[in-house]
């Protein structure tokens, strides 16, 4: 998230002297990075997006699971999912983006922070839907 906010600024910093010199689209685009490439603003706003439901379904999900059980349980697990969607849709954009060409190397570290957490998420969902099912059959 922090790589992500620094490409935010750094974008708003320079994208008023990169975009006047480019042809009329750039101008009127409201989200022009003049950092990394076509895919690198997508990129960037979903890194964003991932980072605070992230944030917001660890904080319900550890409340939830120190409830123990399987309706608490299974309201994490339903939080995980949809914070692996935008996870795994924020990882298509870094490949996506490491396939089109150039790029930052700040953007780099962030691609591969978001292609390890795509993984570390899915382990995390599966552990949630594993233990929802144990509970709800005891």
């Amino acid at each position: 998230m922090v790589a992500a906010a620094w490409a935010v600024d750094h974008v708003i910093e320079r994208s008023k002297e990169e975009a006047s010199v480019h042809p009329l689209p750039a101008h009127i685009f409201p989200i022009y990075f003049p950092l990394g490439n076509g895919a690198t603003g997508f990129f960037i706003i979903f890194s964003l997006l991932v980072g605070a439901v992230g944030v917001a379904t660890s904080f319900t999900g550890v409340r939830n699971v120190m409830e123990g059980d399987a309706p608490n349980l299974y309201a994490a697990f339903y939080s995980s999912i949809v914070t692996l969607a935008l996870t795994f849709l924020a990882m298509g954009l870094a490949c996506k983006e490491m396939n089109i060409g150039w790029r930052d190397p700040n953007l780099r570290a962030l691609e591969t922070v978001m292609i390890i957490l795509s993984g570390t998420q899915l382990l995390c969902t599966g552990a949630l839907y594993v233990g929802a099912n144990e509970a709800a059959s005891d």
